[in-house]
Protein backbone atom coordinates (compact mmCIF):
# COMPACT_ATOMS: atom_id res chain seq x y z
CA UNK A 1 0.00 0.00 0.00
CA UNK A 2 1.30 3.45 -0.99
CA UNK A 3 2.12 5.93 1.81
CA UNK A 4 -0.20 8.60 0.08
CA UNK A 5 -3.07 6.32 -0.02
CA UNK A 6 -2.15 4.84 3.73
CA UNK A 7 -2.61 8.89 4.83
CA UNK A 8 -5.43 9.19 3.25
CA UNK A 9 -7.39 6.14 5.23
CA UNK A 10 -6.59 8.08 8.11
CA UNK A 11 -7.49 11.18 7.32
CA UNK A 12 -11.19 9.83 5.88
CA UNK A 13 -11.75 7.61 8.70
CA UNK A 14 -11.26 10.98 10.72
CA UNK A 15 -13.62 12.38 8.38
CA UNK A 16 -16.58 10.45 8.57
CA UNK A 17 -16.93 11.37 11.77
CA UNK A 18 -18.04 14.76 10.58
CA UNK A 19 -21.75 16.32 10.59
CA UNK A 20 -21.24 15.52 6.67
CA UNK A 21 -22.80 11.79 7.32
CA UNK A 22 -25.83 10.32 9.33
CA UNK A 23 -25.12 8.21 12.37
CA UNK A 24 -25.51 5.45 10.53
CA UNK A 25 -22.85 6.21 7.60
CA UNK A 26 -20.21 6.56 11.24
CA UNK A 27 -19.96 2.80 11.69
CA UNK A 28 -17.95 0.39 9.79
CA UNK A 29 -18.39 -0.55 6.50
CA UNK A 30 -18.07 -4.27 4.85
CA UNK A 31 -15.71 -3.48 1.68
CA UNK A 32 -15.34 -6.74 -0.73
CA UNK A 33 -14.85 -9.66 2.57
CA UNK A 34 -13.64 -7.53 5.73
CA UNK A 35 -14.65 -4.77 7.83
CA UNK A 36 -13.50 -1.22 7.56
CA UNK A 37 -13.16 2.09 9.49
CA UNK A 38 -12.41 3.58 5.93
CA UNK A 39 -15.34 2.08 4.41
CA UNK A 40 -19.12 3.26 4.68
CA UNK A 41 -21.99 0.64 5.68
CA UNK A 42 -23.38 -0.58 2.07
CA UNK A 43 -26.90 0.96 2.62
CA UNK A 44 -25.00 4.40 2.94
CA UNK A 45 -22.69 4.28 0.05
CA UNK A 46 -24.85 7.55 -1.32
CA UNK A 47 -23.48 9.24 1.19
CA UNK A 48 -19.88 8.93 -0.37
CA UNK A 49 -20.85 11.50 -2.46
CA UNK A 50 -21.45 15.36 -1.26
CA UNK A 51 -25.28 15.91 -0.84
CA UNK A 52 -25.57 19.55 -3.28
CA UNK A 53 -24.66 16.62 -5.95
CA UNK A 54 -25.97 13.12 -5.11
CA UNK A 55 -29.43 12.87 -5.73
CA UNK A 56 -28.49 14.23 -9.72
CA UNK A 57 -25.11 12.04 -9.63
CA UNK A 58 -26.86 8.64 -8.56
CA UNK A 59 -29.97 9.65 -11.20
CA UNK A 60 -27.38 10.85 -14.04
CA UNK A 61 -25.23 6.89 -13.16
CA UNK A 62 -27.97 5.29 -13.76
CA UNK A 63 -30.42 6.88 -16.44
CA UNK A 64 -26.91 6.34 -18.98
CA UNK A 65 -26.41 2.79 -17.21
CA UNK A 66 -22.74 3.89 -15.85
CA UNK A 67 -21.45 1.24 -13.79
CA UNK A 68 -19.82 2.46 -10.37
CA UNK A 69 -16.72 0.94 -9.62
CA UNK A 70 -17.28 -1.36 -6.64
CA UNK A 71 -20.88 0.14 -6.45
CA UNK A 72 -23.80 -1.90 -5.83
CA UNK A 73 -27.32 -1.05 -6.51
CA UNK A 74 -26.67 1.74 -8.49
CA UNK A 75 -24.90 3.57 -5.36
CA UNK A 76 -21.09 4.52 -5.56
CA UNK A 77 -18.44 1.88 -4.00
CA UNK A 78 -18.86 2.75 -0.24
CA UNK A 79 -15.06 2.99 0.46
CA UNK A 80 -13.94 6.73 1.57
CA UNK A 81 -10.62 6.47 -0.95
CA UNK A 82 -12.41 5.65 -4.09
CA UNK A 83 -10.80 7.54 -7.09
CA UNK A 84 -13.95 7.74 -8.94
CA UNK A 85 -15.66 9.21 -6.17
CA UNK A 86 -13.40 11.61 -6.03
CA UNK A 87 -13.95 12.24 -9.53
CA UNK A 88 -17.03 12.84 -9.15
CA UNK A 89 -17.15 14.98 -5.77
CA UNK A 90 -15.15 17.87 -7.51
CA UNK A 91 -16.46 17.85 -11.27
CA UNK A 92 -19.77 17.24 -10.70
CA UNK A 93 -20.42 20.47 -9.05
CA UNK A 94 -19.21 22.26 -12.54
CA UNK A 95 -21.65 19.95 -14.64
CA UNK A 96 -24.42 22.72 -14.70
CA UNK A 97 -21.94 25.28 -14.01
CA UNK A 98 -19.93 26.35 -17.59
CA UNK A 99 -18.52 30.11 -16.20
CA UNK A 100 -17.13 28.04 -12.90
CA UNK A 101 -15.81 25.44 -15.30
CA UNK A 102 -14.41 28.04 -17.84
CA UNK A 103 -12.72 29.65 -15.16
CA UNK A 104 -11.37 26.52 -13.56
CA UNK A 105 -9.77 25.22 -17.08
CA UNK A 106 -8.68 28.37 -18.59
CA UNK A 107 -5.42 28.21 -17.32
CA UNK A 108 -4.71 25.28 -18.90
CA UNK A 109 -6.47 26.05 -21.90
CA UNK A 110 -5.96 29.90 -22.81
CA UNK A 111 -7.80 29.83 -25.83
CA UNK A 112 -11.18 28.34 -23.98
CA UNK A 113 -13.85 30.89 -24.83
CA UNK A 114 -17.08 29.29 -23.41
CA UNK A 115 -18.10 25.53 -22.28
CA UNK A 116 -20.57 24.02 -24.60
CA UNK A 117 -22.71 21.29 -23.13
CA UNK A 118 -22.35 17.20 -24.08
CA UNK A 119 -25.03 14.97 -22.84
CA UNK A 120 -28.31 15.78 -20.77
CA UNK A 121 -27.24 19.41 -21.39
CA UNK A 122 -24.39 18.97 -19.13
CA UNK A 123 -21.17 20.45 -19.24
CA UNK A 124 -19.14 17.78 -17.57
CA UNK A 125 -19.64 14.02 -18.37
CA UNK A 126 -18.85 10.59 -17.06
CA UNK A 127 -17.09 7.47 -17.58
CA UNK A 128 -17.13 7.88 -21.76
CA UNK A 129 -16.31 5.37 -23.96
CA UNK A 130 -16.79 6.97 -27.17
CA UNK A 131 -19.56 6.46 -29.81
CA UNK A 132 -17.99 4.19 -31.65
CA UNK A 133 -16.53 1.29 -30.53
CA UNK A 134 -13.44 2.79 -31.75
CA UNK A 135 -10.56 0.77 -30.10
CA UNK A 136 -12.26 -2.35 -31.60
CA UNK A 137 -12.44 -3.58 -27.90
CA UNK A 138 -14.20 -7.18 -27.34
CA UNK A 139 -18.17 -6.54 -26.94
CA UNK A 140 -19.19 -9.78 -24.45
CA UNK A 141 -22.99 -10.42 -23.41
CA UNK A 142 -26.04 -8.95 -25.03
CA UNK A 143 -23.03 -7.05 -27.83
CA UNK A 144 -23.51 -3.41 -25.53
CA UNK A 145 -21.13 -1.79 -24.33
CA UNK A 146 -20.81 -0.44 -20.69
CA UNK A 147 -19.91 3.20 -19.27
CA UNK A 148 -17.48 2.62 -16.93
CA UNK A 149 -16.60 -0.99 -17.03
CA UNK A 150 -14.79 -3.43 -19.65
CA UNK A 151 -14.13 -0.96 -22.14
CA UNK A 152 -11.46 2.19 -22.52
CA UNK A 153 -13.40 4.68 -20.63
CA UNK A 154 -12.22 8.69 -19.70
CA UNK A 155 -13.29 9.28 -16.08
CA UNK A 156 -14.90 12.46 -17.69
CA UNK A 157 -15.14 14.68 -20.49
CA UNK A 158 -15.84 18.46 -21.69
CA UNK A 159 -15.89 20.62 -24.30
CA UNK A 160 -15.54 24.17 -25.25
CA UNK A 161 -15.50 26.80 -28.23
CA UNK A 162 -11.98 28.09 -28.43
CA UNK A 163 -10.74 31.35 -29.64
CA UNK A 164 -10.21 30.43 -33.03
CA UNK A 165 -13.78 29.15 -33.86
CA UNK A 166 -12.64 25.40 -33.23
CA UNK A 167 -14.88 23.01 -30.85
CA UNK A 168 -12.28 20.83 -27.93
CA UNK A 169 -13.28 18.52 -26.43
CA UNK A 170 -10.86 17.15 -23.20
CA UNK A 171 -11.21 13.57 -22.27
CA UNK A 172 -10.07 13.46 -18.19
CA UNK A 173 -8.61 10.61 -16.40
CA UNK A 174 -8.56 11.24 -13.11
CA UNK A 175 -6.25 9.80 -10.24
CA UNK A 176 -6.63 10.34 -6.83
CA UNK A 177 -4.76 7.54 -4.06
CA UNK A 178 -3.50 5.36 -7.59
CA UNK A 179 -0.29 3.72 -7.04
CA UNK A 180 1.19 0.78 -9.84
CA UNK A 181 3.18 -2.25 -9.56
CA UNK A 182 5.71 -3.36 -12.63
CA UNK A 183 3.34 -6.06 -13.60
CA UNK A 184 3.31 -7.18 -17.33
CA UNK A 185 -0.22 -6.49 -19.09
CA UNK A 186 0.59 -7.73 -22.22
CA UNK A 187 -1.48 -11.39 -22.04
CA UNK A 188 -5.12 -10.87 -20.05
CA UNK A 189 -6.05 -13.55 -17.38
CA UNK A 190 -8.33 -14.89 -20.03
CA UNK A 191 -5.00 -15.69 -22.29
CA UNK A 192 -6.23 -12.74 -24.65
CA UNK A 193 -3.17 -10.71 -26.16
CA UNK A 194 -4.01 -7.41 -25.44
CA UNK A 195 -0.90 -6.78 -27.98
CA UNK A 196 -2.99 -8.20 -30.86
CA UNK A 197 -6.34 -5.93 -29.82
CA UNK A 198 -4.20 -2.65 -30.18
CA UNK A 199 -1.37 -3.59 -32.29
CA UNK A 200 -3.07 -2.13 -35.58
CA UNK A 201 -4.08 1.58 -33.69
CA UNK A 202 -0.07 1.45 -32.88
CA UNK A 203 0.85 0.58 -36.47
CA UNK A 204 -1.60 2.89 -38.20
CA UNK A 205 0.36 5.72 -40.07
CA UNK A 206 -1.66 8.34 -38.52
CA UNK A 207 -0.22 6.83 -35.14
CA UNK A 208 -0.60 9.32 -31.91
CA UNK A 209 2.34 8.16 -30.21
CA UNK A 210 6.25 8.78 -31.71
CA UNK A 211 7.23 5.37 -32.08
CA UNK A 212 10.73 7.05 -32.62
CA UNK A 213 10.52 7.94 -28.98
CA UNK A 214 8.83 4.63 -27.91
CA UNK A 215 11.91 1.74 -26.80
CA UNK A 216 9.10 -0.34 -28.10
CA UNK A 217 5.39 -1.46 -28.12
CA UNK A 218 5.30 -3.85 -25.37
CA UNK A 219 6.55 -1.09 -22.93
CA UNK A 220 3.26 0.38 -23.00
CA UNK A 221 1.69 -2.77 -21.20
CA UNK A 222 2.31 -1.43 -17.85
CA UNK A 223 -0.16 0.72 -15.90
CA UNK A 224 -0.61 3.82 -16.27
CA UNK A 225 0.93 3.34 -19.32
CA UNK A 226 -1.37 1.22 -20.66
CA UNK A 227 -4.27 3.10 -20.00
CA UNK A 228 -2.96 6.22 -21.11
CA UNK A 229 -2.13 4.14 -24.17
CA UNK A 230 -5.68 3.48 -24.48
CA UNK A 231 -7.15 6.92 -23.69
CA UNK A 232 -5.10 8.58 -26.26
CA UNK A 233 -5.95 6.04 -28.82
CA UNK A 234 -9.92 7.23 -27.64
CA UNK A 235 -9.32 10.76 -27.93
CA UNK A 236 -7.49 10.48 -31.55
CA UNK A 237 -10.41 8.12 -32.94
CA UNK A 238 -12.78 10.64 -31.63
CA UNK A 239 -11.07 13.52 -33.28
CA UNK A 240 -11.09 11.29 -36.51
CA UNK A 241 -14.76 10.90 -36.40
CA UNK A 242 -15.71 14.52 -35.21
CA UNK A 243 -17.63 13.50 -32.66
CA UNK A 244 -19.61 15.77 -30.56
CA UNK A 245 -18.36 18.10 -33.46
CA UNK A 246 -15.09 18.29 -32.14
CA UNK A 247 -12.16 19.57 -34.27
CA UNK A 248 -9.41 18.72 -31.93
CA UNK A 249 -9.77 15.62 -28.84
CA UNK A 250 -7.22 15.82 -26.13
CA UNK A 251 -6.32 14.03 -23.37
CA UNK A 252 -6.20 15.70 -19.68
CA UNK A 253 -4.55 13.76 -16.68
CA UNK A 254 -5.43 14.91 -12.81
CA UNK A 255 -3.59 13.86 -10.18
CA UNK A 256 -2.15 14.44 -6.70
CA UNK A 257 1.04 15.95 -6.31
CA UNK A 258 0.95 14.81 -2.80
CA UNK A 259 0.40 11.17 -3.88
CA UNK A 260 3.92 10.57 -4.78
CA UNK A 261 3.77 6.71 -5.44
CA UNK A 262 1.84 7.45 -8.37
CA UNK A 263 5.09 9.09 -10.47
CA UNK A 264 6.98 5.80 -10.58
CA UNK A 265 7.78 4.90 -13.60
CA UNK A 266 7.08 1.06 -14.03
CA UNK A 267 7.76 0.05 -17.23
CA UNK A 268 11.44 -0.82 -16.79
CA UNK A 269 12.26 0.82 -20.79
CA UNK A 270 10.54 3.43 -20.21
CA UNK A 271 12.78 4.66 -16.83
CA UNK A 272 14.91 6.82 -18.65
CA UNK A 273 12.29 9.10 -20.45
CA UNK A 274 10.76 11.51 -17.80
CA UNK A 275 10.83 11.69 -13.70
CA UNK A 276 7.21 11.07 -13.56
CA UNK A 277 4.46 8.52 -14.98
CA UNK A 278 2.75 12.06 -16.29
CA UNK A 279 6.60 13.91 -17.85
CA UNK A 280 7.15 10.45 -19.47
CA UNK A 281 4.00 10.34 -21.20
CA UNK A 282 4.47 13.90 -22.59
CA UNK A 283 7.27 12.89 -24.43
CA UNK A 284 5.64 9.76 -26.18
CA UNK A 285 2.50 11.98 -27.46
CA UNK A 286 3.62 13.19 -30.91
CA UNK A 287 1.42 15.79 -30.71
CA UNK A 288 2.19 17.99 -27.25
CA UNK A 289 -1.12 19.81 -27.61
CA UNK A 290 -2.89 16.49 -27.64
CA UNK A 291 -1.74 15.68 -23.75
CA UNK A 292 -2.12 18.20 -20.87
CA UNK A 293 -0.87 16.97 -17.07
CA UNK A 294 -2.43 18.60 -14.31
CA UNK A 295 -1.93 18.36 -10.08
CA UNK A 296 -5.32 18.74 -8.65
CA UNK A 297 -3.78 21.40 -5.72
CA UNK A 298 -2.83 23.76 -8.66
CA UNK A 299 -6.05 23.34 -10.39
CA UNK A 300 -8.61 23.45 -7.65
CA UNK A 301 -6.12 24.57 -5.01
CA UNK A 302 -5.25 27.90 -6.49
CA UNK A 303 -9.56 28.09 -7.84
CA UNK A 304 -11.00 31.63 -6.80
CA UNK A 305 -14.69 30.07 -5.78
CA UNK A 306 -15.33 33.76 -4.64
CA UNK A 307 -17.32 34.74 -7.73
CA UNK A 308 -19.47 31.15 -7.82
CA UNK A 309 -21.63 31.54 -4.46
CA UNK A 310 -23.09 28.67 -5.02
CA UNK A 311 -20.06 26.28 -5.60
CA UNK A 312 -19.60 27.60 -1.73
CA UNK A 313 -21.06 24.56 0.43
CA UNK A 314 -19.21 21.95 -2.11
CA UNK A 315 -15.89 24.20 -1.84
CA UNK A 316 -16.09 23.99 2.12
CA UNK A 317 -16.69 20.26 1.68
CA UNK A 318 -14.45 19.26 -1.03
CA UNK A 319 -11.92 21.58 1.53
CA UNK A 320 -12.31 19.70 5.03
CA UNK A 321 -12.56 15.94 2.67
CA UNK A 322 -9.77 16.32 0.53
CA UNK A 323 -7.33 18.97 2.62
CA UNK A 324 -4.68 18.21 0.76
CA UNK A 325 -5.78 20.13 -2.33
CA UNK A 326 -5.12 23.32 -1.00
CA UNK A 327 -1.57 22.67 0.86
Amino acid sequence: MGKFLASEKVRQVKFKRSDYFSVGAQADGIYKTNTYPFCLPRECAGENLFVGIREDALSYFKRHGIKWHDGQDHNPSNHLCDSQVCCVNFLYPFANQPEALAALLRPLFSTLVEMLPIEDEQFVVFEWIGAENYLKEKVHGNNTRTRGANFTSADAAVLFRRDDGLRQVVLIEWKYTESYAPVDLQVAASGTSRLDIYRPLFDAPDCPLSRTALPSFQALFYEPFYQLMRQQFLAHEMEKAHELGADIVSLMHISPAHNMDFKRITSPQLQSLGESATAVWSQLVKDRSRFTAAHSEDLFGRFDVQPFPELQPCWEYLSARYAWVKK
